[in-house]
């Protein structure tokens, strides 16, 4: 090659990535043009561009008009407990049925107060997804690894997120221990490191029961090499988040904090059944809100549950108009309800109030923002985020939901409420996602209709995402 066909070739080359982006659908010049000389900055653009650079869209669209004293009546309130706090960890789900529970006990007993083990409970939790994993790989291992159900698994292989079925579920089987016979750990506060870990080893071990599957292994090579991997699950989870016990003594408090009676030894399934009375399985449906699909069916959804041998979540679909009378019907009985939300949409934390005028973004943006609930669900946009107690509502003279009030597990300094957050009945509509209520405040319509055959889901759907 002379120098002039080099010269040619090489203002060829490097003009070739500009024009291969010239296809069409892409942003062409023209097109590049077009889109500027119709967004010119007008003077009061360039004092809005000038004063989001300098302070978050956040405090911009704060609408002053919605930043008033918030009314913190409520008609029908349960009786308060104490905060909690799930630091730096995904396990809502855990503290918001496990303050179900314990107002429960209260409510049952009057007198007496228990606070149970979020880390014994999560133990468990880890070790039953541990094996939820292992053994999926197994039932799947006869489909690539590009299939849709084997990469689900081997995306997340563990994690710490949920749903109440994992409470009912995990608390029938392992039963349960007051906080003080297995407290916290740094692990169980803080999640992230010893599931990056679990999550590797566990992936390794789903390769090997592919291979072992391949290889025409019998069920029990199979069945033992999954107990050993297990037992390396069990001493990094013990490592980290501590052993649980086996037994353990115990005397109840009252409410004033003084201790009643002579302690007890309890196993934690014994504990359980005097705290709680019995399995919570049954006592229950999960009421969902998703105006996507049609109202009165019952879904189930593939894999989503914590234990092999547990239950998936399984819902009735409900107008919000039918989930909000069963909560009301509970809390004037003084039952709080485990309850989740898309929780990051328009909430002022500093106040601890959520409401969908709280924040102004179309009028800051100059443009709108146009999607009903159902639209942003499909897109992803929105979708269930995070579990609360469901604790206080407070009604019009019509019986009508003005605003709502949550028990949350973020701590007792959050927000200006203390550890709780109010919301309005307008983004309770729109950003409430699932209810679990007592079969006794479900009409009995509802409840017939519970009980009908489920339409499978898939988990990969964008409302299925775990609590956290």
């Amino acid at each position: 090659m002379n120098k002039k066909q080099l010269f040619f070739a090489v203002a060829i080359a490097l003009a070739a990535p500009a024009n291969a982006q010239n296809k069409a659908g892409g942003i062409s010049k023209s097109m590049l043009d077009e889109i500027r000389s119709s967004q010119k900055m007008t003077t009061s653009d360039r004092a809005l561009a000038n004063a989001i650079a300098a302070n978050s869209i956040e405090t911009l669209a704060r609408n002053h008009a919605n930043a008033g004293a918030i009314d913190t009546y409520f008609s029908v309130e349960t009786p308060a407990q104490s905060i909690t706090d799930q630091q730096q960890s995904g396990r809502c789900w855990m503290f918001s049925g496990m303050n179900v529970l314990r107002s429960a006990f209260a409510q049952r007993t009057d007198s007496l107060r228990v606070e149970f083990s979020q880390a014994y409970l999560f133990f468990y939790d880890q070790l039953e997804k541990a094996n939820l994993f292992l053994q999926g790989v197994v039932d799947n291992a006869d489909k690539p690894m590009d299939d849709t159900r084997v990469q689900f698994f081997f995306k997340n292989p563990i994690s710490d997120g949920g749903t109440f079925c994992g409470v009912a579920d995990l608390a029938d089987k392992y039963g349960l221990v007051p906080k003080e016979v297995m407290p916290e750990t740094f692990s169980s506060d803080n999640t992230s490191r010893m599931a990056s870990i679990v999550a590797s080893k566990l992936r390794e071990y789903g390769l090997e029961l592919r291979n072992m599957v391949a290889e025409g292994k019998s069920s029990k090579d199979i069945e033992t090499a999954k107990k050993g991997m297990l037992g390396t699950i069990y001493h990094i989870l013990s490592l980290t988040i501590g052993e649980p016990p086996a037994s353990f003594s115990y005397a109840f408090k009252n409410k004033e904090g003084r201790t009643v009676g002579q302690a007890k030894t309890y196993t934690p399934l014994e504990f359980y059944k005097e705290v709680v009375g019995g399995p919570i399985n049954g006592t229950f449906i999960m009421a969902m809100n998703d105006p996507r699909r049609p109202y009165y069916k019952t879904y189930e959804v593939e894999y989503d549950r914590h234990t092999y041998d547990g239950h998936n979540w399984k819902y009735i679909n409900l107008p919000m108009d039918d989930i909000e009378q069963m909560a009301i019907a509970s809390l004037k009985d003084g039952r709080k309800l485990y309850s989740s939300y898309d929780v990051g949409k328009f909430l002022d934390r500093k106040r601890g109030y959520a409401d969908p005028a709280n924040y102004d973004y179309a009028s800051l943006m100059g443009t709108t923002f146009g999607m009903d609930k159902a639209a942003r669900i499909s897109t992803y946009d929105s979708g269930s985020t995070h579990a609360m107690t469901l604790t206080a509502v407070d009604l019009d003279s019509n019986g009508k939901a003005k605003k709502w009030k949550v028990e949350n597990s973020w701590g007792a300094e959050w927000s200006q409420q203390k550890g709780y957050l109010i919301m309005s009945d307008t983004w309770f509509r729109e950003y409430m996602f699932r209810l679990v209520v007592n079969k006794k405040y479900v009409p009995a319509k509802i409840l017939k209709l519970s009980e009908q055959e489920p339409i499978m889901v898939m988990p990969e759907d964008p409302l299925f995402a775990e609590d956290k």
